[in-house]
């Protein structure tokens, strides 16, 4: 029901708008985009053709949540730890009265009643299921079918909306309108064991002495060389013999796309490399309608990947998986399917309206971050940083298409700008590039660790987000040891950098529809060290402390708890890329963990 202040504000709305047009009712131009590259107009869709709109209104005071989030986050500030409430959060972003109230007038005027509309808890988002035909109406514009050449996907989108003049300080974003990214895994290579029925010990067995890690110090099999393992990963990065016990612990990974997570493949998992966790399993969370099709054949690659070394890494720290309705495939001969946003907002509206959540949750999943509109990427990463100050820290991959556009192979890359100028530019991923999660970039071998060469770990600049106060001192110090001039243009060196870490990437043996597979991808790199991540939480839980909340500020503090990664490069563009080197880059970040040193610092703070 509308308020008062909301009656009056549609009064004089359409007082207005009855008569001559006014400065106030003229529709001006909200957000223009140039048509996205690959992408093509194929029809228009039909009139009934449904629409799930997503209506963000301004948060006046999340500069606020950021200070307490870096204050909170910074392990050299008194307030280090104590994060905020779901409710304290809620009321740092919600809008103010009187922009609820001019939207609600403005739906009002559209015939849209309050019982067709949901709300967030902060009352920051507004979303509600409508025909295109009035969409195009209340937004002055018109959809289309569009078609990716390249793939075949289908999205109903348009190049740009306005709305009257009186509603844009009202209003952050509207979506799906500009938005045409494809959003998909990080591109996960794998490859079926030979031998279904061997057993770890069989696939790993090695004559060869077992090899010290020159960056660690710590002894590690040298059949690590070739198939990564949960003990694999134990010994590398220091954690043999550590075991979780305290209470109020959790990891959260997340699913998307039709990607299951298969129970059977799980305890095939457990029984090869983790015999202790067998029997175990985890809690599935269903989002917007995600399924849980536990028919083994459709286990997914990316799903059990991420499920099992997490989780094989982390156990017995309970495991939640959430599994995100896609977005659906849209067929323009078909019906009148419902189109929908990135589905990671989806999962975002999800978990901020539930007051306990995983401590530690790791993504696989991305877009080229200009194919997210700037203003939707800023309020995406706007919900990570809501997560952080709750005491939550968020991992995703940092992609592995190199400084390129996803694409691993960098002879096919299509590095050029989207704002119809098609200039040659490095193209950096989100929401990696959000400075509010923790990138993670990808390694291989074991002695020296390297950065990966079969794909290239993703890595570079933001274009969005400016470069954070708590990285710039390591990432001047890199930038001013790069050549002078060296990709001068194709990059945003006052950017957010990413990676800020790196694991091992490559070569992971999981199990998927009953056979062992060997697989690869900074999908590998995520879940794996959020499965470390969860470990330290436990070290500062028994201690009586909080969890460890947003990783960055306590990362770029204390880069020597890490194993520096300085040999590799990730390529893409038609250029090398960047070079991994001593202390942070933007292939490896400040490199792979050390458990027992990163134990020590977590513990004193």
């Amino acid at each position: 029901m509308l308020s008062l202040r909301g009656l009056a504000v549609l009064l004089t709305s359409a007082s207005l708008c009855l008569g001559a047009p006014s400065k106030d009712c003229a529709f001006k131009p909200k957000e223009t985009i140039a048509p996205p590259r690959g992408w093509v107009k194929h029809s228009s869709p039909n009139a009934d053709h449904n629409v799930v709109l997503r209506i963000g209104l301004p948060q006046p005071n999340f500069h606020v949540l950021e200070q307490h989030l870096y204050e909170v986050s910074d392990p050299d500030h008194e307030r280090y730890g104590d994060h905020l409430s779901k409710e304290e959060v809620e009321e740092l972003v919600a809008p103010h009265q009187e922009s609820i109230d001019a939207v609600d007038a403005w739906l009002s005027s559209h015939g849209i009643a309050e019982s067709d509309v949901t709300r967030s808890p902060a009352k920051d988002w507004v979303t509600l299921k409508i025909p295109v035909s009035l969409v195009e109406k209340m937004l002055d514009t018109k959809y289309h079918v569009w078609k990716h050449t390249s793939s075949d996907d289908y999205l109903v989108r348009t190049t740009s909306y306005s709305l009257p003049s009186d509603l844009h300080d009202h209003i952050d974003v509207i979506q799906p309108t500009t938005t045409f990214g494809r959003f998909k895994g990080a591109k996960s290579t794998f490859i079926f064991d030979d031998e279904p029925e061997s057993s770890v010990s069989d696939a790993t067995k090695s004559t060869l002495a077992p090899i010290v890690n020159a960056a660690s110090g710590v002894t590690v099999d040298a059949s690590c060389n070739t198939t990564i393992t949960v003990t694999c990963l134990q010994q590398l990065y220091n954690a043999v013999g550590f075991k979780p016990k305290a209470k109020g612990n959790s990891i959260g990974i997340t699913g998307y796309l039709e990607q299951f997570a298969n129970i059977q493949d799980l305890q095939s998992f457990y029984a090869d490399q983790r015999p202790d966790a067998l029997n175990s399993s985890f809690k599935f969370i269903s989002v917007k309608g995600g399924l849980n099709n536990q028919t083994l054949a459709e286990a997914g690659a990316e799903a059990n990947l991420d499920v099992q070394f997490a989780f094989g890494i982390s156990h017995p720290i309970p495991g939640t998986f959430y599994s995100t309705a896609g977005r659906p495939p849209f067929i323009p001969s078909v019906g009148t399917p419902t189109d929908t946003n990135e589905p990671y907002t989806d999962w975002l509206d999800f978990v901020l309206s539930h007051p306990n959540l995983p401590l530690a949750i790791s993504s696989s999943y991305g877009d080229e971050e200009e194919t997210v509109p700037e203003s939707f990427a800023r309020r995406a990463c706007a919900g990570f940083a809501q997560l952080g100050v709750r005491g939550v820290s968020v991992m995703f991959s940092s992609g592995d298409g190199g400084v390129g556009d996803g694409d691993p192979n960098p002879a096919t890359q299509e590095c050029f700008t989207n704002d119809g100028r098609n200039t040659t530019k490095f193209i950096p991923g989100f929401p990696a590039s959000c400075p509010f999660v923790t990138a993670v970039g990808g390694t291989q071998n074991i002695n020296p660790e390297v950065a990966v060469s079969r794909f290239f770990s993703g890595g570079g600049f933001s274009n969005y987000f400016k470069q954070p106060t708590y990285q710039k001192v390591a990432v001047e110090k890199y930038l001013e040891a790069l050549p002078k001039g060296l990709y001068k243009g194709l990059f945003n060196p006052e950017g957010r950098a990413f990676p800020d870490v790196a694991a091992q990437g490559d070569r992971f043996r999981i199990f998927l529809s009953g056979r062992p597979v060997s697989i690869g991808g900074t999908s590998a790199s995520s879940p794996a060290f959020t499965g470390f991540v969860a470990l330290l939480n436990d070290v500062r839980l028994q201690n009586g402390q909080s969890s460890l909340g947003f990783l960055n500020p306590l990362i770029y503090k204390n880069g020597g708890a890490f194993n520096d990664i300085t040999i590799g490069h990730n390529a893409g563009c038609g250029t090398p890329g960047f070079n991994a080197t001593a202390g942070w880059d933007p292939v490896t970040g400040f490199g792979t963990p050390n458990f027992g040193k990163l134990k020590g610092v977590v513990s004193s703070h």
